[in-house]
Order: structure tokens, then C-alpha cells, then sequence
């Protein structure tokens, strides 16, 4: 009777969490929120739109953060089996893929006004561009000054989290507390590049097509670029606690996947949006 619950499997069936539930009652919060402070709509009478969006943000991002430590729980407990980590490898993997179909949407958006910047059906387009790409009026940025800058950066961020990955392989814990450092650091040093270039950019997210896609495109990779240095930074924390070996660091190669992947669509922004759109 003593072994009529043990374990004779490698799955996890996880414990009853609150996290799902109240991370759904937030979401709904923070859209409802951020729908009534962008439309300035009364929420009960009264003009608090942006109390409730606050709200909503608070509460998304603590159901993420009690969710992820209960997770790092599971893996200090020996939860996470070679069969649960290959389970997430393909769920990271699928998350990765989902993000890289939000970005080809973006790119769609700048590629399809900029190859077609007249085109016939859209007959508002030619008017907004003046029938050019760049449209009249904006002077872009040049790409072989800040924004090749900020490349740079970045990809010599890749560089040292994969020193720092292949280290942790080693067990040279030192190495991978240096690559770490270094990674993080050049993620902050790029997301200020990329703060100090819109403010002092020639043009505005309103008012016209280039503005909207340029910062849709670049902002929504610079919000990935903040979220993947808070996770590095995370897992750096976790490198001092002793979280991780070599043979089982799966949240450090999942921030370092994610880190990769950041650096891969950067290229393609910046051949695309300062290198091609700036010749075009």
C-alpha cells in the first residue's frame, strides 16, 4: 500500500495552480483598461481607464513572475525529467515559432507599402507616400552610423551568451558568470542606443504610414529585447544560487535560444528598414 502512489513514469503532472486563473482575470483587466484609456471610455461612470490598464499590467506581470518560480521549484525538485525537458523544448520551440510569425506580419506591413508605395487598389497610399519609398517628407536614419552601432551591440551579445552556454557545458562556472554579465550588460547598452535613436528621430509614430511601421517593427523588437534581458538576467541570479549543471540548465539554453533569436530578427531589420528602406 505504501507504493500504491509512487511515481512509475517520467511525466510531471503539475499541482493545482492559481496562476492560470488569475492570470486570465488579469489579462481581461488590462485589455478592458487599455481599450477605455486609448478610446477615453467611462469605466462605471468614471474616467479610469488607465487605473484599471495599470492594474491589469501589475497583475500579468506578478502571475508571471510567482508562475516562473514555481516552476524553477519543479525543476529543483527533479520534476523535470528528460522526457518533461524534451516536452519543453518543443513547446519553446513552438513559442518561438508563433513570435517569428508576429514579426513576418510587421515585415509584411513595411514590404507591402514600401514595394507598392502607389499602388492602384490602395488609392489613399499614394497620397500618404507621395507615390515614393521613403514618402515625401521623412528624412531616415543613416543606417552606417547609430543604428550599425546598435548592431553591433547585439550581436556581440550573441557572441558572449554562446560563451557563456558552451561554458556552462564545461562546468567553468566563472565563464559563464562573466558571459552572462557581459550579455546582459550589452542588452541594456543596445535598448539605450535604441532609446536615445527615437528620441531623436526626424519623425513620429503618427500622422503617416512610415512612422507606424517603422516603430511597430523596431519597438516591438526592442520590448523582445528587454524581455530576453531580463530573462538572462534571471538566469545569471540562478548561476550564483547553484540552479544550474551541466547536464540539466534548461532555462539558460531557453534564454539563450531567445537571445538568438532576438539577434536574427534584428538583422533582418536592419537590411530591411535602415539598409534597404534608407537606399530605396
Amino acid at each position: 500500500m505504501a507504493d500504491a502512489h509512487a511515481k512509475k513514469h517520467d511525466y510531471h503532472l503539475v499541482d493545482p495552480s492559481p496562476w492560470p486563473f488569475i492570470g486570465s482575470l488579469s489579462a481581461l483587466i488590462l485589455a478592458v483598461g487599455f481599450i477605455a484609456f486609448i478610446r477615453d471610455m467611462p469605466i462605471a461612470g468614471l474616467q479610469i481607464g488607465g487605473l484599471v490598464f495599470g492594474l491589469g499590467i501589475i497583475g500579468v506581470l506578478y502571475t508571471m513572475a510567482a508562475w516562473w518560480v514555481d516552476v524553477v521549484k519543479e525543476a529543483q525538485a527533479g520534476d523535470h525529467t528528460r522526457v518533461v525537458q524534451l516536452h519543453h523544448r518543443y513547446g519553446m520551440i513552438m513559442f518561438i515559432a508563433s513570435e517569428v510569425m508576429f514579426f513576418v506580419a510587421w515585415f509584411w506591413a513595411y514590404f507591402d507599402v514600401a514595394l507598392f508605395p502607389s499602388d492602384a487598389i490602395q488609392f489613399q497610399r499614394a497620397e500618404l507616400t507621395g507615390g515614393v519609398w521613403p514618402p515625401e517628407g521623412i528624412k531616415t536614419f543613416n543606417p552606417w552610423h547609430l543604428p550599425l552601432f546598435g548592431t553591433l551591440i547585439l550581436l556581440t551579445s550573441g557572441t558572449t551568451v554562446t560563451w557563456a552556454h558552451h561554458a556552462m557545458i564545461e562546468n567553468d562556472r566563472q565563464s559563464v558568470k562573466w558571459g552572462l554579465w557581459l550579455t546582459v550588460l550589452l542588452g541594456v547598452a543596445f535598448s539605450f542606443v535604441q532609446a536615445y535613436e527615437y528620441i531623436t528621430a526626424y519623425f513620429g509614430f503618427s500622422g503617416h504610414i512610415y512612422g507606424a511601421t517603422f516603430f511597430m517593427a523596431t519597438g516591438f523588437h526592442g520590448a523582445h529585447v528587454i524581455i530576453g534581458t531580463i530573462f538572462l538576467a534571471v538566469c545569471l541570479w540562478r548561476v550564483y544560487l547553484g540552479h544550474f549543471t551541466p547536464k540539466q540548465h534548461l532555462g539558460f539554453e531557453f534564454a539563450a535560444w531567445y537571445w538568438h533569436f532576438v539577434d536574427v530578427v534584428w538583422i533582418f531589420l536592419f537590411a530591411s528598414i535602415y539598409v534597404w528602406g534608407y537606399g530605396g
